[in-house]
């Protein structure tokens, strides 16, 4: 067998090119996706949370008669915080304490997003991303995925 070249095992240029390019096209997929995946994750923690303290809001009236502190100035469940969420959160009464609005705020990955839920459970989106939505805001529901 003299003469005749020996096939080293192994990988060609083009083989590992088109793995490349594979890998690649995939990742240009995927990453984008996820990351929508992400924010809405955060949107749905957020709406959870304004639902939570809604919640709370409403245990506060039922053993007080008022959804604010004593002297009518401050929501009872003012230092509402889940620093995870991307929301920050905030409590105005209404007419000093017989009504209130939570809004969430969003921050980071969710900025440019703000809801609000009041004391007859009205949720409203009042402001999304450039493009999330076809409808004028405010809105009487939660908009938690692009394009509803």
């Amino acid at each position: 067998m003299v003469g005749q070249a020996s096939r080293t095992a192994g990988f060609t240029l083009i083989e590992l090119m088109i793995g490349v390019a594979v890998v690649a096209l995939l990742a240009g997929i995927v990453v984008p996706h996820y990351g929508e995946y992400v924010l809405r994750g955060q949107l749905t923690a957020g709406t959870a949370n304004l639902k939570e303290v809604r919640s709370r809001m409403e245990q506060r009236y039922a053993d007080n008669r008022s959804y604010g502190l004593p002297g009518g100035t401050a929501c009872a469940v003012a230092d509402f915080t889940h620093p995870d969420s991307g929301f920050v959160y905030a409590c105005t009464l209404n007419n000093a304490g017989p009504g209130f609005v939570f809004t969430a705020g969003g921050t980071g990955r969710t900025a440019g997003f703000t809801y609000t839920i009041d004391e007859a459970g009205v949720e409203r989106t009042t402001a999304t991303k450039s493009g999330w939505t076809s409808v004028s805001l405010p809105v009487n529901r939660f908009i938690i995925r692009k394009g509803d």
